[in-house]
């Protein structure tokens, strides 16, 4: 964990005195904190209570994973230009890396009652909860055994494992001479060896080719598709200032029996940190950390969606619900689209630990693994390579050096696997009423507040997959060339089952659904329902205004079309008041969805009477036929052009003057 949360900082530099310093200073922004670290224990030596001293060698422990070891020089740092209450955080930080808990929380009030930084005493207060959630952690029933994986280990760093096609990856420093300054550890490579789930055959170790290692670059954290020949990793931290300033994400695919020249990928940014990549369990989507400037604190976690050419985009933070001022890093999610990752933000004993995203009801909450699995060490990088079993990594005590590797079981009797899938075909229907199969359809997949949670882009067989979670509202979003773009509503609430109703560990539960496309074009008309109007009235119900909302959300999805509103009625009363009202009834829903933000341009309003049926109003014995005139009572919308995308243009209307509550229809 040494070399994978290396970030180079920039940092308030401080008038030096001399050369040495301002040098030293030099290495400290280019992330050299071995030498600064040795440079100002030099000075210690001489002035031990020289704050400013103390206080490099304290950032350089924490800002190189080394944060237990900064206690002592905390506590002594200090001098002008030195903020005292972020040396205060951090000192605190350190007491509860080292599991002395009560002094860290006494420290952390200290800090809630003095400090005048709104962002210093927010963290602080979020340590302090922390902290006293830690009796409740100890209570807490854990089914977890872990083991160290001894027969991979060596007194060098080993860590990040990753699983696929019957081998273990890992990174590790076993194998370099060559010193990276900022950790005083040599660089990290990417090794790999056959295993039968935790059975590691150490006759098959070899570290990745030479395409993919490179010398004097530390190479880590591996993600494969699940098919086992794309694979994506992190690279960078070379050390030296014209080198990577940075880690950067790079692809690699298996080919002609060789892995090919990596490539960086199109979501990496200049000057940030991206790295821990994880490829869900359908390859679709990535999670990776960064530190780019949109996160909420050091290294947030985030996703990217794969598209059909194998390019990532919508990057997308993960929210604050998962991301803290602190450090979020190596997600996993797993088979049971848990994710797993790892954070010294959230409670827990001091340093990395190892949480689960608990997902229910469309809300997320966060959970600590606990004891066995954390440690006051770090702890991180899990993976499972059955649902109760897996890997992880912690440089915990009682370990054979830097980072280790460990396995681990889940004995939890209750343990039940439930996942549940949505699968559906895209297709459009001819004038002969036959099913046309439409493939090259892109389909969204979106949340409650309409937000994209995953994408799909149809074969030909028009087929597309979604994970999705019990409990919860969705909306599939369908779209393809010609045709206009849809929101069809899905729910799994009401649909899930018990888990302790199953017996298997794993079952899989798969909703069907059909997403009907319609033709973009000219004179096309729809028959929107329940559209409906008090008697003799042309205002908009409420009713009538939630269907009308679904016409707004198409509007706002196809801007390239103008549509005609049209209204028409029965044969009950004269042919001239029923086109009068019918136009009335036109023009208010035209204002309606000018209202809502559609602009005036798009529109028209026009009003049919009874000129238009569509059923007979009246029987051939002359007969009122209710159900007919009903039919006849309808509003409409036509496609009148097909253009290129019109601009919202905003109009202001009174609310009260075209919105009221329900009543009867006539």
């Amino acid at each position: 964990m040494n070399v994978i949360r290396l970030i180079l900082v920039g940092c308030v530099l401080l008038v030096a005195g001399c050369s040495a310093e301002k040098k030293m200073q030099n290495n400290f922004k280019y992330a050299k904190y071995e030498k600064v670290i040795s440079f100002y224990k030099g000075v210690l030596r001489k002035q031990p209570n020289n704050g400013k001293a103390n206080y490099f060698i304290a950032e350089s422990y924490r800002l190189s994973n080394r944060i237990k070891e900064a206690e002592q020089y905390y506590a002594k740092a200090g001098g002008s230009g030195i903020v005292k209450d972020s040396v205060q955080l951090f000192y605190a930080k350190s007491l509860q890396a080292n599991a002395k808990y009560d002094e860290a929380k006494k420290l952390l009030e200290e800090l809630v009652a003095t400090t005048e930084d709104e962002k210093i005493k927010d963290r602080a207060n979020k340590e302090i909860n922390g902290l006293t959630q830690l009796g409740q952690l100890a209570e807490k029933k854990s089914y977890y055994r872990t083991k160290e994986l001894e027969v991979l280990n060596t007194p060098f760093a080993e860590y990040a494992p990753a699983y696929s096609n019957s081998t273990l990856y890992f990174a590790s420093s076993r194998s370099n001479a060559r010193i990276y300054e900022a950790s005083g550890t040599p660089f990290t490579d990417l090794y790999q060896v056959d295993t039968k789930a935790a059975n590691v055959d150490m006759n098959t170790l070899k570290s990745l080719p030479g395409n993919i290692n490179t010398t004097n670059v530390n190479t880590g954290c591996i993600t494969f598709s699940p098919d086992g020949k794309l694979m994506i990793f992190g690279r960078g931290n070379t050390g030296k200032k014209k080198g990577n300033p940075d880690v950067d994400l790079y692809l690699s695919r298996f080919r002609n029996g060789a892995w090919t020249d990596p490539i960086p990928i199109n979501i990496n940014q200049p000057n940030t940190w991206e790295s821990t990549p994880a490829l869900s369990p359908d390859g679709r989507t990535l999670y990776f950390s960064s530190n780019r400037a949109d996160g909420y604190g050091g290294l947030d976690l985030y996703s990217a969606q794969m598209d059909s050419r194998g390019r990532f985009g919508k990057v997308k933070n993960l929210g604050p619900d998962i991301n803290t001022a602190g450090d979020e890093t190596f997600p996993y999610m797993a088979d049971n689209s848990k994710l797993y990752f790892s954070s010294d933000g959230h409670p827990g004993y001091g340093m990395l630990d190892l949480f689960v995203v608990n997902r229910a009801n469309g809300k997320t909450r966060i959970e600590n693994l606990g004891q066995p699995m954390n440690s006051t060490g770090d702890d991180f990088g899990m993976f499972l390579f059955k649902p109760d079993r897996g890997f992880f990594t912690s440089n915990r005590e009682g370990g054979k050096g830097d980072d280790d590797i460990y396995t681990f079981v889940n004995d939890d009797p209750n343990l039940k696997v439930v996942n549940y899938f949505l699968q559906g075909i895209t297709y459009n229907l001819r004038k002969d009423s036959t099913r046309e199969i439409l493939s090259d359809t892109k389909v969204s997949l979106l949340d409650e507040g309409g937000d994209v949670m995953q994408e799909y882009v149809t074969g030909t067989d028009g087929k597309f997959l979604f994970r999705v979670y019990e409990n919860e509202d969705y909306s599939l979003l369908g779209d393809h060339d010609g045709y206009i773009i849809k929101r069809q509503p899905f729910t799994t609430i009401g649909k899930s089952v018990a888990p302790e109703s199953l017996k298997e560990l794993i079952t899989n539960i798969t909703f069907d659904t059909l997403l009907v496309l319609d033709r973009l074009e000219k004179n096309k008309i729809f028959v929107l329902k329940n559209i409906y109007f008090e008697y003799n009235q042309a205002d908009i119900r409420t009713d009538a205004a939630k269907e009308l909302d679904k016409l707004v959300q198409l509007l706002n999805d196809n801007p390239e079309i103008k549509i005609e509103m049209g209204s028409h009625t029965d044969s009950v009363a004269s042919d001239s008041y029923n086109l009068e009202l019918s136009q009335r009834r036109a023009e208010s829903t035209v204002n309606y969805l000018i209202r809502k933000g559609i602009g005036q341009e798009r529109l028209v309003a026009k009003g049919y009477g009874e000129s238009k049926p569509i059923a007979r109003n009246t029987n051939r014995d002359g007969t009122d036929n209710p159900e007919g005139r009903q039919r006849n009572r309808r509003t409409e919308f036509k496609i009148l052009e097909i253009g290129p995308i019109i601009k919202k243009s905003p109009t202001e209307f009174d609310e009260d003057k075209y919105f009221k509550d329900d009543g009867n229809d006539n």
